[in-house]
């Protein structure tokens, strides 16, 4: 894939995310649904959790815009986590699949970015990048 398609795909799936975070943090209804403090509580959370939730997805959206491997990486994984419960939250309270879809679609999404973006090394990921090596000047003779 060329690399203008592979940054289009990861500025798309960061703005869909901060969105999503966006209307976490909204206190009443939104275009997209009704709202969600009362549909965390309908889900069996805590109201506040809403605000975890969008934390978490926000800042994973602001990780994918980063061309940089790892922190897309950690972008993707933290969105895999959220995901993952957000899946999970949809299949133990029986939601219809029609409002349901994009928390799968997402997860396998995020799956793959996380796979393409994975490390050569776990290390790698504490690792603090390290600068090239400062050239020094030949002395004279």
């Amino acid at each position: 894939m060329s690399k203008r398609l592979m940054t289009g795909l990861y500025w798309f799936l960061a703005v869909e995310f901060a969105l999503g975070a966006v209307t976490k943090y909204w206190p009443g209804d939104t275009i997209f649904s009704s709202a969600y403090a009362a549909k965390f509580v309908d889900w069996g959370y805590p109201s506040w959790m809403r605000f975890v939730v969008g934390a978490l997805e926000g800042v994973a959206a602001v990780l994918l815009v980063i061309p940089n491997r790892r922190t897309r990486f950690l972008g993707a994984t933290t969105l895999v986590f959220v995901l993952t419960g957000a899946v999970t939250t949809h299949i133990v309270n029986h939601d219809p699949a029609a409002e349901s879809w994009a928390a799968p679609t997402h997860l396998l999404i995020m799956g793959i970015l996380a796979l393409a973006n994975w490390p050569a090394h776990w290390r790698d990921l504490l690792r603090a990048p390290t600068p090239p090596p400062a050239r020094t000047p030949h002395p004279t003779k």
